[in-house]
């Protein structure tokens, strides 16, 4: 028996869950207690300041009672993998929810090195990975898919002292292992540079920048490096996995971006409408681009001036049908109404 994932045509939002909450913690609870963690994971990450969330919604959009909702939360929070946030509110159902990184979680717990025996120990020692922490680490599903995209990105495995130099950035700087993927992407990709010294240096600037996710990142790209941050917009409208973009399409982006010098709004346009065609492709979008080039379009305006009318089909005259019996010359034509009229009487 095989699971299988059909690829998507289009984008209608996703929210990642982390497999650590579906292996570890999912089947530890009953249903109720794990819908109300996932509908409320789902608010968390589509950070709309026009929706207003609150227990009652939760409660109301899975036809459960108000108790069951905070009952849900009491569950989580013993488990350690969210944190109450109280409202100032006297009211002390009143709290925001902190869904807590289970990623960091698992190596805080399993990785970090602490040694009670030495009294003189600075408690802010950063960590350091052993042999037996790689070991763990590798089977771990989040840190695995990261060192395979890392290798892809490489052109060659890491060798285990490098994937515990790696290991000590996610645990020393609190980050998401898809932004260290994204760090080596960054590095190798745009600056040519495969040192994990310069790596641990951007890293390093990442994380004094207050950078630790990929959302403050992409916010960081867009100010100081533009070409990248439209990249990965592109890819990511059209639902495609932005770890993964091959140069050949990265130099297609060039020329729509540099060259042909359109704006980001006027591609993801043409990439709109590949997508409501399920043509995502991008010989179609350059297809698309290239039509508005040669039509001098140069703002959203353009586009939608430039929708040409359809072409009318003009009605060909009909051929008279050609076979013998419509060819056939009635009898009748030959005599007037009055003369029809004196026929049937005689007939009669």
């Amino acid at each position: 028996m095989h699971f299988i994932k059909q690829t998507a045509d289009f984008d209608l939002g996703d929210t990642p869950i982390e497999n650590i909450f579906i292996n570890d913690f999912m089947p530890m609870a009953n249903g109720t207690y794990v819908k109300v963690y996932l509908l409320g994971y789902k608010y968390a990450n589509d950070k709309d300041p026009s929706l207003s969330i609150n227990h009652r919604t939760i409660a109301k959009h899975l036809t459960i009672p108000l108790s069951d909702v905070l009952d849900a939360w009491d569950f989580w929070e013993q488990k350690g993998i969210i944190k109450k946030i109280p409202s100032d509110t006297e009211d002390s159902t009143e709290y925001s929810v902190e869904f807590l990184n289970l990623k960091q979680l698992y190596v805080y717990n399993n990785f970090k090195v602490v040694n009670a025996a030495k009294k003189d120990e600075e408690p802010s020692q950063p960590y350091y990975c052993s042999p037996s922490d790689l070991v763990e680490a590798n089977k771990v599903p989040e840190f695995k898919e990261m060192f395979r995209y890392i290798d892809q990105i490489y052109r060659r495995p890491l060798h285990p002292n490098e994937k515990k130099k790696v290991l000590d950035w996610v645990y020393n700087y609190n980050m998401d292992t898809d932004l260290i993927v994204r760090a080596f992407m960054y590095c190798v990709e745009q600056r040519n540079a495969k040192s994990l010294k310069y790596i641990g240096a951007v890293i390093t600037s990442w994380y004094d920048n207050g950078i630790t996710n990929m959302d403050q990142l992409d916010k960081h790209l867009e100010k100081t490096d533009t070409r990248y941050s439209q990249y990965r917009k592109i890819y990511k409208f059209l639902g495609m996995n932005t770890n993964d973009i091959p140069e050949p399409t990265k130099k297609v982006m060039h020329k729509w971006l540099v060259q042909w010098n359109f704006s980001i709004d006027i591609i993801l346009k043409a990439c709109e409408h590949a997508v409501k065609r399920n043509k995502i492709d991008f010989n179609y979008i350059n297809a698309i681009l290239e039509n508005w080039k040669e039509n001098n379009i140069q703002s959203i305006k353009d586009i939608e001036n430039n929708k040409t009318p359809k072409k009318t089909t003009q009605e060909k005259p009909k051929k008279a049908p050609t076979n013998r019996f419509h060819n056939f010359e009635q009898r009748t034509s030959k005599y007037s109404k009055d003369e029809l009229e004196k026929l049937l009487r005689k007939k009669e």
